[in-house]
């Protein structure tokens, strides 16, 4: 993909991502480091709650998402940071096995009134499984550099 910068972020802009599947172990192993749940990392107690089974940690499909965004290369040249993430919700478990995508909205953008190398965007991200369920939504604040002086798609 080409490099983007702010202007290419307009409301209504919709992007997918490839999907990536998680497995027990690696479900596992990130939740014994940093979730450590028992419906995380014990089978048997994951089998006795009320998920019937191990789930994956939300922290876990939120960085997931987090690299599957940044995988496709979609705003790499032109990411000047995040002041942060709004309105996250865990909808559904994930489940060992599970393939997920993500598919993100651009909902709002406006050009910087101080800085004019930079635009802010909120951009509504949703992570769905192979079955079409969106297990997590969140919503992130963007900002990013505009397009160099002198490129004709320059606001």
């Amino acid at each position: 993909m080409d490099a983007l910068y702010f202007e290419d972020f307009m409301p209504g802009r919709k992007f997918r991502t490839r999907g990536m599947t998680l497995t027990e172990a690696q479900i596992m192993e990130f939740a014994w480091q940093w979730d450590p749940q028992p419906f995380h990392v014990d089978a048997e107690a994951a089998r006795a709650s009320q998920f019937g089974g191990i789930i994956g940690s939300g922290f876990q499909t939120l960085l997931v998402a987090f690299r599957l965004w940044f995988q496709e290369n979609i705003m790499n040249e032109c990411s000047m940071g995040s002041p942060g993430l709004d309105e996250i919700r865990w909808l559904l478990p994930v489940r060992p096995g599970d393939t997920l995508h993500v598919e993100a909205e651009v909902l709002e953008s406006r050009a910087s009134d101080s800085k004019p190398d930079r635009g802010y965007t909120k951009i509504k991200y949703a992570v769905v499984t192979q079955k079409g369920d969106t297990v997590m939504t969140y919503v992130a604040n963007h900002i990013f550099a505009r397009h160099p002086a002198g490129d004709d798609r320059r606001i």
